[in-house]
């Protein structure tokens, strides 16, 4: 691995964390609030591809481990792996990864605005939300002992949000393919 792409995935890290200061939004009946941060892990796997996006979401997670405050609210630690989100962190750099893996089949020169920006939204949305739920709801289960039912119940509210982020992934992913592609221009 190369300095640029140590640097590209310490970035996106970063971008991650940064999305932790837009304050979360708490909902009643489920034990996770709504957060930007899987809009940097959508990111990090649609302009950064498998490989480097899953280790920028690996990054981050390091570096909540060690404490660094930077999830919403100012948390940090190793305790919020044991909570009813744990599951949903745990989940970012596999998400981030697939979203990588979609997103490479759609990183070709010369396919169009459209099919590139729906290829990236597919992206993002089977691996920042289909891959982040499958792992994400069912922790939620076990460890806030609400059942597997409830749980998936109470994250649909996330969906319409999730598709949002998911839309901005992808025209964000196509601005820079079209700019500077990052996809593609491996240096390792």
């Amino acid at each position: 691995m190369q300095t640029r792409d140590l640097v590209l995935i310490a970035l996106f890290a970063a971008i991650i964390a940064a999305l932790g200061l837009v304050p979360a939004i708490p909902l009643a009946f489920i034990p996770a609030p709504i957060t930007a941060q899987t809009l940097g892990v959508m990111l990090a796997g649609v302009v950064l591809g498998g490989k480097r996006g899953g280790l920028a979401g690996a990054l981050f997670l390091l570096l909540v481990a060690i404490g660094l405050p930077i999830l919403p609210g100012g948390r940090g630690g190793l305790s919020v792996f044991f909570g009813a989100t744990g599951g949903f962190l745990l989940s970012w750099p596999v998400g981030a990864f697939v979203s990588g893996l979609v997103a490479e089949r759609f990183a070709v020169r010369g396919l169009g605005a459209v099919p590139q920006t729906l290829g990236f939204f597919l992206a993002a949305t089977v691996g920042g939300v289909g891959v982040v739920y499958l792992i994400g709801v069912p922790f939620l289960a076990v460890v806030a002992g609400m059942g597997l039912p409830k749980a998936f119940l109470g994250s649909l509210a996330f969906i319409p949000g999730d598709l949002l982020k998911a839309a901005i992934a992808a025209l964000a992913g196509r601005a820079v393919m079209v700019g500077y592609p990052l996809m593609g221009r491996r240096t390792a």
